[in-house]
């Protein structure tokens, strides 16, 4: 049987979500279709939340991410007991050899961690510090090297920087989160990278570029960026379904298409 995948929310953040709420929302997504969803970290701290939420509930995944809001704080690069399963963080620190972070999964890395994200680059709001944007941006893709861990960029308004520094890091593998650019940039993506592109509510209200199938991944950025026709309602993940279903006939495809193909791009990116 197909399934959806919301690879893009925030349901974990009781800034948004009561833990009812949250509760709920899964239900609502599972009752629509939609197994599995990551929960996207954009800081130290909401990263753990993240972790915990989805060590809570099954089909729940997460990622560690600073978001390049960041930028200019005090960001230091966790260590491995960051990434660890709970079983394997309540082993002494002695007795596990806890050093910088590096995937090794005899050391217990935690199965459910699928991504470094969301990281990038945001020039929308001035002012911005490009400089540190850009020095977070490399550490957070070492990081990802070092845990061999695919990435979720959030780009906005600096793709000019973007390609190049993502450049320096060849092995990235990576999904453009909530892509909102021009369809030269769009081309740029899917010729000169192997990146795939977040799409979500905005492409049910916008004239945004919509990536072939095979290069989508469908997200909610749940509770953000509600499509229609829940428009000026909280978002949430079972509205990836109504996504899909967006996609479906703007592509002139079935449904069940646009589900075994994203799913499957999912699957392949991220190992869910």
């Amino acid at each position: 049987m197909t399934y959806l995948v919301d690879s893009h929310c925030h349901l974990h953040d009781r800034e948004f979500f009561t833990a009812k709420q949250a509760e709920k929302m899964l239900e609502n997504a599972h009752k629509n279709g939609v197994e599995k969803i990551i929960c996207i970290g954009t800081s130290h701290e909401d990263s753990l939340k993240a972790r915990d939420f989805a060590a809570q509930h099954e089909g729940v995944y997460w990622t560690y991410g600073t978001h390049p809001g960041e930028a200019g704080r005090e960001v230091a690069i966790p260590r491995l007991g960051v990434f660890r399963s709970a079983a394997a963080r309540d082993i002494a620190p002695a007795a596990r050899g806890d050093g910088p972070a590096g995937r090794d999964p005899e050391r217990g890395i935690d199965a459910s961690l699928v991504a470094i994200g969301e990281v990038g680059l945001d020039y929308h709001y001035e002012p911005y510090d490009r400089d540190a944007q850009i020095k977070l941006f490399e550490e957070m893709l070492q990081l990802a090297t070092d845990l061999n861990l695919p990435v979720s960029f959030h780009i906005r308004e600096a793709f000019k920087d973007f390609f190049p520094v993502a450049a320096n890091f060849p092995k990235i593998k990576g999904v453009v989160h909530s892509f909102s650019d021009s369809k030269k940039t769009l081309r740029k993506i899917l010729e000169t990278t192997d990146f795939y592109v977040g799409v979500n509510g905005l492409s049910t209200y916008s004239t945004l570029p919509v990536p072939p199938l095979e290069r989508i991944l469908l997200e909610t950025d749940a509770p953000f960026l509600t499509p229609e026709p829940f428009r000026g309602t909280i978002n949430e993940p079972a509205y990836i379904k109504n996504i899909s279903e967006f996609i479906a006939t703007k592509m002139g495809v079935p449904e069940a298409k646009v589900a075994e193909i994203t799913t499957k791009n999912v699957r392949k990116l991220f190992q869910i």
